[in-house]
């Protein structure tokens, strides 16, 4: 925890942070660790130290915009229409994850789920929408949030170059809304 270290560390942690916000959002999750450190006026191993990994440095980039999703899922869990209420924060998530370069890589399951804070932090709070969801019949059963952060990466992953990357990844989260619709 930033809190915790020394002053100095923590003015670097925060100037790295802050250098790093710009890189992924100008480079997406292939944002030079060496550019920052330049950019930033520190050595990349005081960049390792504080982001031991690629991964830890999306996550805490991405840290704000994952705490939004979290508040939106919880507003969004006592509306009626629970269908309604799953896909409006799902929603949210793919066009978070389009104007937020490096948000969908940070969300990508690259290894165990409890490495991967930003998914555990949506899991966690999108879990009441989807088991709603579920309960009121209007979403196929056996679904978890994972399937769905995992389809919303694999959809914001395979757009981020095509010219419109939003209505892309938009009109491709709709129609695979289509696929998760329970058969009538």
């Amino acid at each position: 925890m930033p809190e915790r270290r020394r002053a100095d560390a923590r003015r670097n942690y925060t100037r790295i942070l802050a250098v790093a916000e710009e890189e992924v959002a100008a480079h997406g999750s292939d944002a030079s660790l060496e550019q920052i450190a330049r950019t930033a006026g520190v050595g990349s191993a005081t960049v390792r130290r504080h982001f031991p990994t690629r991964r830890a440095l999306l996550e805490a980039v991405s840290r704000k915009r994952i705490e939004a999703l979290c508040v939106r899922a919880h507003e969004l869990t006592g509306k009626d229409d629970s269908r309604s209420a799953l896909l409006e924060w799902l929603d949210d998530v793919v066009a978070y994850s389009v104007s937020a370069r490096g948000l969908a890589a940070a969300l990508a399951y690259g290894g165990p789920v409890h490495e991967n804070s930003c998914s555990a932090a949506l899991e966690e709070a999108a879990g009441p929408l989807l088991r709603r969801a579920v309960q009121d019949g209007a979403l196929t059963t056996g679904v978890t949030v994972a399937d769905l952060i995992t389809l919303i990466v694999g959809i914001v992953l395979a757009t981020e170059h095509h010219p419109d990357p939003a209505t892309q990844a938009d009109r491709l989260f709709w129609l695979a809304v289509a696929g998760l619709s329970p058969q009538s």
